[in-house]
């Protein structure tokens, strides 16, 4: 399972790995964060926060699976954190590895998933989408 820590590297601004493209909304203010929060609940969505960080190699790694599935899943809202924008708001979630997915309902945490396990990313995701859909079916 991939994870990064921390690093004293500075990648040059158009070296940034895309983390936001499909559905995917890159969250870089508060503002945003709660607008799309506020928005997820309106329209009853579960959101699936990714906070991660440019340096990270995991969390690069699993951006074009987080991007693939927010587009299979419009159901859910998909928001990618940049912890190195939002250094404060990221220490509030106690983010302590990159990256890290909150799973979020009515702006309430109710799941979690720390590193790049694409495969517990997919099961997680699916298995929500499966709960949420009426009569349990896809």
């Amino acid at each position: 399972m991939g994870l990064c820590f921390s690093s004293t590297e500075e990648d040059e601004p158009d070296d940034r790995p895309q983390f936001a493209g499909g559905k995917v909304t890159l969250v870089t203010t508060k503002d945003v964060w709660d607008r799309k929060l506020s928005e997820a609940k309106t329209q009853g969505k579960i959101v699936v926060a990714n906070f991660s960080a440019s340096w990270c190699g995991p969390c690069k790694s699993v951006a074009p699976l987080y991007i693939e599935l927010s587009e299979k899943h419009p159901s859910l809202m998909f928001l990618t954190v940049d912890v190195d924008a939002l250094t404060d708001f990221s220490t509030q979630w106690d983010i302590k590895a990159t990256p890290t997915f909150f799973f979020l309902r009515e702006g309430k945490q109710f799941d979690k998933l720390v590193g790049a396990n694409k495969e517990e990313l997919q099961t997680k995701i699916s298995s929500m989408v499966v709960s949420e859909a009426p009569g349990g079916q896809k």
